[in-house]
């Protein structure tokens, strides 16, 4: 039985979404480079590791960036088996003219749109949750 939910019409219906303070920025940096332990996120890929980071962070360390990210959560806990979700909100954000990179933890989703997008973003996810 999944932990989270699985009902695409309860997810969608009690969907919130929240904004991190910080702005986040992608790096590509070696394992044991210090962005590392500052790193909110790690994908290893076999071209590198990519580590997200607050941008400040970034900056200090003098690592170059391209893309500047709000970092949005979505504090409804959807079960990684749920089918409908991304797919629901990438759709909204998409009619909004919103790029958006996704990471999914255990418990949340987590939506890296573009910084200056960020009230726009959760403006669209709070329309898509009135909707539903």
């Amino acid at each position: 039985m999944p932990l989270g939910s699985t009902d695409l019409a309860m997810m969608l219906a009690t969907l919130e979404a929240t904004a991190r303070p910080d702005e986040y920025v992608y790096v590509i940096v070696d394992r044991d480079h210090p962005a590392v332990a500052l790193a909110a996120a790690t994908v290893a890929e076999d071209e590198g590791l990519t580590a997200v980071l607050r941008r400040a962070d970034a900056d200090e360390l003098g690592l170059p960036y391209e893309f500047v990210a709000a970092w949005l959560t979505l504090t409804v806990h959807s079960s990684l088996e749920a089918i409908g979700l991304t797919a629901a909100f990438s759709r909204a954000l998409g009619a909004a003219g919103i790029s958006c990179n996704v990471l999914a933890g255990f418990h949340h989703d987590h939506l890296l749109v573009p910084s200056s997008e960020r009230d726009n973003a959760l403006a669209a996810l709070h329309a898509l949750r009135d909707t539903a």
